[in-house]
């Protein structure tokens, strides 16, 4: 079966409890997760073998993050140590008209100072068929982008599929470069791209188009640009989120392949437990359906739409649903009945 490697940072997730704000916290859970890390563990649930690299610093807290890999069925044995921290974030959990709210704490972290040579990544690829990384480990550092690049390119020059989640985080950028000076190198490599046409364009140094993603004319003209600006680009695909409240989403979802659009029928979430990784389930999802040995864009597209709206009804980053579940949600059944 195809392997999949995932690259980043896996970080300490201290969240408020029942919808509690920060300055009312006396308590906050703690859970571990990121954007890499959680599509690693969606991938391990589907049964396809998963790597996850990343850098942890050699205590106690690096330890338990380790532990959570190998409690999830994600390999581990190239993760590096070194550093002095590991990356944590605060997480606010909104409710109703009131938005949720993340603060980070990852400067100066393992991930932070990892250095361009210090993974084998020929060594890593080794039997794999498919790479991940997302828009979050540029974001961290300079020195982080480099080792991403690092990889990236090997993985190009051996063959094997890249995918990327363009995963824009305003707050991370703060190393002196903009995604456009970064992300360029990085997508233009990249065999399949999950993000918003506009995120795309901005990390790509281009103008905003603001796309109708309900036009079926327009779309495929904005999305062939893209695949003019990525030469390599074989699967663009969009979430579709409509925010309805913190407690109420609407999620679709869209996929062009260079000549067809897909789209997939918007599902209603609500109430929603944690909204956090859905993005990464969206991932995972459209991942293991490309993989599948019956694959099929349409089917790929709403298996992963599936996956992400079942993430939604999951507390923490990580998205612990099941192939029969999915299937369940794509037959029709959201109604939550006791299965007995």
């Amino acid at each position: 079966m195809s392997k999949v490697v995932t690259f980043g940072e896996i970080m300490l997730r201290l969240s408020t409890e029942r919808h509690l704000r920060f300055s009312q916290a006396k308590t906050f859970a703690a859970s571990y997760g990121g954007g890499e890390f959680n599509v690693a563990v969606s991938l391990a649930n589907y049964g396809i073998p998963v790597e996850f690299i990343t850098r942890l610093p050699e205590n106690e807290i690096g330890a338990c993050a380790l532990k959570e890999m190998r409690k999830f069925k994600v390999e581990s044995a190239n993760v590096i140590f070194g550093g002095d921290r590991l990356g944590i974030y605060y997480f606010e959990t909104g409710a109703g008209t009131r938005s949720s709210n993340v603060v980070y704490d990852r400067a100066h972290s393992s991930m932070a100072t990892i250095e361009k040579g210090s993974i084998d990544w020929e060594s890593v690829f080794k039997d794999v068929s498919w790479f991940h990384w997302s828009g979050i480990t540029p974001a961290i550092s300079e020195s982080a982008a480099e080792v991403c690049l690092e990889a990236v390119k090997v993985a190009h020059a051996m063959g094997i599929t890249i995918s990327s989640d363009l995963n824009y985080r305003s707050k991370l950028w703060q190393y002196g470069k903009e995604p456009n000076q970064v992300m360029p190198k990085l997508l233009q490599n990249s065999n399949i791209i999950l993000g918003d046409i506009d995120t795309a364009f901005f990390m790509l140094g281009q103008d905003k188009v603001n796309p109708n993603y309900q036009n079926e004319t327009s779309l495929p003209v904005l999305y062939d640009k893209l695949y003019k600006l990525c030469p390599n680009l074989q699967i663009v695909a969009t979430t579709l989120r409509y925010s309805v409240s913190a407690s109420h989403q609407r999620i679709g979802g869209v996929l062009y392949d260079g000549k067809t659009l897909f789209s997939a029928d918007v599902k209603e979430v609500t109430p929603v437990v944690d909204r956090v990784g859905s993005g990464d389930a969206f991932m995972g999802g459209l991942i293991y359906g490309i993989l599948s040995d019956n694959y099929d864009k349409q089917k790929a597209l709403n298996l992963a739409v599936a996956a992400c709206c079942l993430k939604h009804t999951i507390s923490g980053d990580c998205n612990l649903i099941t192939l029969e579940e999915i299937e369940k949600l794509l037959k029709g059944d959201a109604f939550g009945e006791v299965s007995r």
